[in-house]
This record gives C-alpha cells, structure tokens and sequence, in this order.
C-alpha cells in the first residue's frame, strides 16, 4: 500500500511515517511545504490513499489560513477527480472548525471540500476534528502549551500561566496515529466522522504542576503513576524534550565497610527499588518486620539468607547466586538477613512494597 502524507515534516506528520515505515507492506509518500504541486500530482498518482494532515496554523498573514487549510485541500479533491480516481482520504481537521475565526472557518472550508468529494465522486473520506495533540516532537511556542510547558522546564526556563483554571481538551500523538493505522487498516466506504479517544482535558494550572512533579522526581525519586492514561501520555512527552545533557542524574550511594546502599525509584503506592552491595564474608539485614515485605534479587555473587520465626525460634537458610536468577521474599513476623557467601563483591536489588519512612520504619534490629 501507497500512503501520501501531506505535513510529513510536521508534528503529527513525522509521528505517523515513522509508523507506517515500521509496516513492511506499506510505502510512504511525502508532501511537505516547499514541494511543488507537480511533485504533489505526481503523488496522488500513485498513491492507494491520502493521509491529509499539512496545515497552517500560525501564519504570518491571515490570508494564509485560507490559501493553505481550505486552498491544498481543494488542490487534493480536485487532483483525485482529475485522475478519476476513487482514493480513501483521510483529514486531520481541528475542533476549531466549530468557531467563528479564521483558522476555524478555514478547516471548515477543508470539511466541506473533503465531504464533497466524498458525495460527488465516491471517495472514501474520514475527517477527523482533533482538540489540541500533544507528544514528542511538538513544536514548542507554536500551537501546544504541553509543549511550551515541557520544553521550557526540561530546560529550566520560566513559563507562563495567565489562567491557572482555564481547561483544555487534549489527544496524545500516539493515539492519533493508531486511530489513523487503524482506519487506513480497514477500509471504509462514503462520508464518516471518527471520534477519537482517549480525550482527556486538564487545567493549565494542573498541567503546570504535573510537569513539575516530573521533574522534581529525579530530586525525591519518587516517581508519579505514569503508567496508564494521560499521566503516561504527560510523561513521555516532558522526557522527550529533555537535552542530551540531563539524559542521566546521579542518585544518591551510602556507603561503609560493608558495601554501598542507593535508592533509585520510589513509588506513591507500590514501593522502591534500591540495590546494595556486600564483600565477601559480610552479612547485612538483621531484622523483622511486622507488615513491611521485600523482594531481593541476587544478580551478582553467591547469597546465603537467613530467617529466623520471631515467636517459634525456627530457623531456616537458602543460598542463591546471580548465575541462577531467582527471587527471595522476607515474610512478616520472620527477622532475616543476607551473607555474601561467595569469593566476590555481591550485587543484590531490593523491592520493597513502601517508601522508607523513618518516622514509622517498620524495621526491628533482631539477629537470625
């Protein structure tokens, strides 16, 4: 399959040819600005469909707004008629077509010139009216604030919020592409109107302090819940547009005879993870536990552990090595502890199910 992208150098555009480029049954085509409109006939001649995404969103006359959005769409309409064929059409509009300005009348002009086609010649057409897009390489200081607001605080720079409760609607990029993968994968026939989801909206006020906690986690290293929803979407958007330069931060190590401890990510609700070191002959731990639980990985070495039952006296040993990967789990109620049985410094990672608090540690001296 042929896909023409029209915006291929665009934010949404650069997102979905990489995409398509993954899939080896498809072959990309690209329309950027500069191109001529030969080089854009000659596209949609060969092209089995047409992802339209080139737009102008803040041009340096207003004029443009029409020339572009509403004049290349009709360009593309009319350059499938000419051909006589009956290309599927696909069209990033915006919700901004619902508002009386220029940039919204328009992507109102390309809906229509888009449903037309559809009407008049039996193009398969999908128009799209995205909310704001938001991901990795948005265009800061253009037309997303997620973008603004990571850009300037990935690089420590100052950024402005004039309305702390004003509400915005908002699509991830990636979500965008796998809806757009997703139609282009099952073809559809007449005039359609896909919803997009997840939308999610959000204040300026909350977005701002979101990005915040992002960064202030290196310092805390306590993580936010980026794994699902907007949070995830939100966080893999702020890392993207870190410099090079802060792609790594030091976490802290304690250290003494024994080895070295260092915390790497805490968690709100699932625990930290840390790992420590011990010479040989050295025994760390030493203690119980009343709810508190762990999970410890030896990756380097040869372990003996030791648990002790605090109320029967039962005493039990495992030994474990990094050679042969398997996981030890404290229990409540038994003080434990991990001798480095082995001729070589021992690695051993830590999970366990909270945060460290040493106002409540949970954590009772008690030798096995």
């Amino acid at each position: 399959m042929k896909v023409l992208v029209t915006g291929a150098n665009g934010f949404i555009g650069k997102n979905l040819v990489l995409r398509l480029r993954e899939q080896a049954d498809t072959e990309v085509l690209t329309f950027a600005r500069g191109d001529t409109d030969a080089a854009l006939q000659a596209a949609l001649v060969l092209a089995d469909v047409v992802v339209h995404l080139a737009g102008e969103n803040r041009p340096a006359s207003p004029d443009a707004f029409e020339q572009v959005n509403a004049g290349l769409t009709r360009q593309i309409c009319d350059g499938l008629r000419a051909l006589g064929k009956t290309t599927p059409l696909l069209l990033a509009s915006s919700a901004q077509a619902e508002l009386d300005n220029p940039y919204g009348r328009s992507k109102l002009a390309a809906e229509r010139a888009s449903a037309e086609l559809a009407q008049s010649h039996g193009n398969p057409v999908a128009i799209y009216r995205l909310p704001g897009v938001f991901g990795k390489w948005c265009k800061p200081h253009y037309n997303s604030v997620v973008a603004t607001f990571c850009h300037n605080k990935a690089h420590d720079l100052p950024v402005q919020v004039n309305d702390a409760t004003a509400r915005i609607r908002l699509v991830y990029v990636d979500d965008v592409v796998s809806a757009f993968l997703s139609a282009l994968a099952a073809p559809w026939s007449g005039l359609v109107w896909p919803v997009l989801a997840p939308e999610y909206s959000i204040t300026l006020g909350e977005l701002s302090e979101q990005i915040d906690a992002f960064k202030n986690c290196r310092t805390t290293l306590v993580s936010e819940r980026v794994g699902t929803g907007l949070t995830r979407a939100l966080y893999a958007t702020y890392v993207s547009y870190l410099p090079k330069d802060k792609f790594a931060y030091e976490v802290p190590a304690y250290g003494d005879a024994r080895g070295v401890f260092v915390e790497m990510l805490k968690t709100p609700d699932a625990g930290q993870f840390s790992f420590f070191t011990a010479h040989p002959g050295i025994t760390r731990g030493g203690h119980y536990h009343h709810t508190k639980t762990e999970k410890f990985l030896v990756i380097k070495g040869k372990a003996r552990f030791g648990f002790r039952h605090m109320l029967t006296n039962e005493v039990y040993h495992l030994d474990t090595e990094g050679a042969k990967p398997q996981v030890v789990e404290t229990v409540p109620g038994w003080t434990h502890d991990i001798t480095n049985v082995g001729d070589d410094e021992m690695v051993v990672m830590l999970w366990a199910n909270e945060i460290f608090d040493r106002a409540n540690p949970d954590t009772i001296t008690s030798k096995v």
